[in-house]
């Protein structure tokens, strides 16, 4: 008995002296942006969370039919997740320990669930890994409640692409002309460039005309712009997001003008996102064809 506790006494110092005891990950509410069969029980997760930014993580039995994990893990419903402890700094995929539902509404899904997929896509081709951002969870989680009510749907998707690029530092101010600094005005019209930034331009439109517009680059009256960036800079409480007011933006600028930002919003995109085209997109535009 003597020998094994001595055995005892002296395997714990050097177990504490082998290193640095691992650390805890602090928990986080997210949505699972993406998830693919890692084994036969097992998930690799792309997860969105408010503290931590876009996480890669394993769900280890996620897939067995008792699992609590299994009902959780859906896209669009925002979670409590928890990670084993940190081993390493550098650890490219996390451990998932707990995971449960954080409350919301329920998903309806529909003509929502595509738009809401464009939306994911876009944070996981967009966001560096372990990059936090919770103002922009908090707008996600604004878009897509708007994206469930038909009459707001486009104004989402307008809204969350503009936060997305703001958040990401690739918008520029939109009340003021980028080269130059010389103000927005009122009903001059406007292009945004991916490098120039905001620009005056003649019309290349007829404006009593809604949708009928020339060959040239998309463009916004300067009242447009104006709105769409006191919405985005308007103070907002803790947890909340600019979405709504930017959403109130579109839609009171009216259909031709989001005709023209969503031609503008895909230009800056497509810029920073490069020559692959998103899937979703893509398939949007094959359900679309006769």
């Amino acid at each position: 008995m003597a020998k094994s506790a001595s055995r005892s006494t002296t395997a714990a110092p050097a177990r504490a002296a082998s290193g640095r005891a691992p650390s805890a990950r602090a928990s986080s509410l997210a949505y699972v942006l993406h998830s693919h069969d890692w084994s036969e029980s097992s998930l690799i997760l792309e997860l969105f969370c408010r503290e931590q930014g876009k996480v890669m993580a394993v769900a280890k039995g996620a897939k067995r039919p008792y699992s609590q994990l299994r009902p959780v893990l859906m896209p669009f419903q925002r979670i409590h997740v928890g990670f084993g402890a940190k081993r390493a700094d550098e650890a490219e995929v996390w451990l998932l320990r707990q995971a449960e539902w954080a409350g919301g509404p329920a998903w309806p899904g529909g003509a929502a669930l595509l738009p809401g997929f464009y939306l994911n896509e876009l944070l996981m081709r967009l966001l560096a890994r372990h990059d936090p951002h919770p103002e922009l969870f908090d707008a996600y989680a604004d878009a897509l409640q708007g994206l469930t009510q038909p009459k707001l749907l486009t104004a989402a998707l307008r809204a969350f692409e503009l936060v997305l690029l703001r958040q990401l530092g690739l918008l520029p101010e939109l009340s003021v002309e980028t080269v130059g600094s010389a103000p927005v005005q009122a009903g001059q019209g406007h292009t945004l460039h991916p490098e120039l930034g905001v620009r005056a331009t003649p019309w290349q439109v007829d404006v009593s005309e809604p949708g009928v517009r020339g060959d040239g680059p998309a463009q916004l009256d300067g009242a447009v712009l104006l709105a769409l960036e006191a919405a985005l800079v308007r103070p907002v409480a803790a947890g909340q997001s600019v979405v709504p007011g930017v959403m109130a933006a579109c839609v009171t600028a009216g259909a031709s003008a989001m005709s023209e930002l969503k031609a503008i919003t895909r230009t800056l995109l497509h810029y920073h996102l490069g020559s692959h085209t998103l899937r979703t997109r893509q398939l949007m535009i094959e359900l679309q064809q006769p």
